[in-house]
């Protein structure tokens, strides 16, 4: 007999202090322009939302939402490239979606790269819209990229 042993499930958590070493060793894998290690602390101490990942002891991924005068802004959600596409950032997105939703918002923001060709396939799936672009807004390595600016309405529950 040959027992066949489950993938331990992922699951989200808070960001803890003690994470920012391994979330900037996941941007800086992910990005060509990763923010830096004080970005991911000064998030911490702001009191953004900041969550990871997590299966086991890995993290997988993470996510940052600022939340602010009834809106949310989706600031970084990124998974480790070896975990992409297995619906990781599906659910760290859903997650983040959860929490504007605790925070009472009525709209969520995020720029996104137009290289960025799975997000940009993702958010729309998941009830984002693209209102506008802001022109050079990214650092590329052949100068500027822009970012495709899109928000979520997030209505009030039906009665």
């Amino acid at each position: 007999m040959v027992a066949i042993l489950a993938e331990p499930r992922s699951q989200m958590r808070a960001m803890r202090i003690d994470d920012i070493d391994a979330v900037a060793a996941i941007e800086s894998v992910a990005y060509e322009f990763p923010w830096t290690l004080g970005i991911f602390g000064d998030c911490l101490r702001a009191g953004y939302e900041c969550w990871v990942l997590q299966r086991g002891e890995e993290v997988l991924g993470y996510g940052i939402l600022s939340v602010a005068a009834g809106e949310a802004h989706l600031l970084n959600a990124c998974i480790a490239p070896a975990h992409q596409g297995r619906g990781h950032g599906r659910h760290l997105v859903g997650r983040m979606i959860e929490l504007a939703r605790w925070h009472r918002v009525q709209r969520i923001f995020l720029e996104v790269r137009p290289s960025n060709l799975a997000a940009v396939a993702l958010y729309p799936t998941l009830g984002f819209n693209e209102i506008a672009v802001r022109p050079n807004y990214y650092p590329a390595k052949h100068g500027r990229e822009d970012a495709i600016v899109m928000a979520m309405e997030l209505l009030p529950p039906e009665s």
